[in-house]
């Protein structure tokens, strides 16, 4: 076993190492879909609702992530702004079942795509459409439109259905993210 761990580090090692910002309003799963994304032996069975932010580390298409997840409560969301300049990634997360603050989940995404730091860095985003195996959640293409993601112009962006306490899905969408990372990263070296 200690063979093994010691290539797991070795390979680890040369993953790319990213910062991402995992946002979204209080409630939507943000938490919980990055525990699930940790390894097994690393999740914790008792999710309980970040104050501030907490930073993990996880991987995924071949990428080790450090995501900042920023609490969605409405005191916390101004820090958000303070990690923007940093970050080569962006998930976004909504609760689908949550009709009535999916206006506010709008207005919070639309706030963050028009800051300065991420109109100029252009860092790709996912939406992470969580709690679909609720009844009566919203489609992926119904909250597609109710947060105007068809407006978004020159910045690379994709929705993706996702249960966080299964985890479908998660692997998908942290995959698209890893992949746009890295050729946003390339398109910003080649400048």
């Amino acid at each position: 076993m200690g063979i093994l761990s010691s290539l797991g580090s070795i390979f680890q090692s040369r993953r790319k190492a990213v910062n991402i910002l995992v946002l979204g309003l209080d409630n939507s799963g943000k938490t919980t879909i990055i525990n699930k994304m940790k390894p097994t032996d690393a999740q914790v069975t008792q999710i309980v609702p970040t104050v501030g932010y907490s930073v993990d580390r996880f991987s995924a298409g071949n990428m080790l992530f450090s995501s900042f997840d920023m609490s969605g409560q409405s005191k916390y969301r101004s820090l958000w702004e303070n990690y923007y300049a940093a970050c080569e990634g962006i998930v976004f997360v909504v609760d689908s079942n949550d009709r009535l603050r999916m206006a506010v989940a709008r207005d919070e995404l639309w706030m963050v795509l028009d800051h300065k730091d991420i109109v100029s860095n252009k860092v790709p985003i996912i939406v992470l459409a969580n709690k679909m195996d609720e009844k009566g959640a919203m489609t992926p293409t119904e909250v597609t439109k109710e947060l105007g993601l068809d407006s978004i112009r020159d910045q690379n962006w994709t929705i993706v259905a996702t249960c966080a306490l299964t985890g479908e899905g998660l692997q998908h969408g942290m995959e698209w993210l890893a992949s746009n990372i890295r050729v946003h990263m390339d398109k910003r070296q080649n400048k």
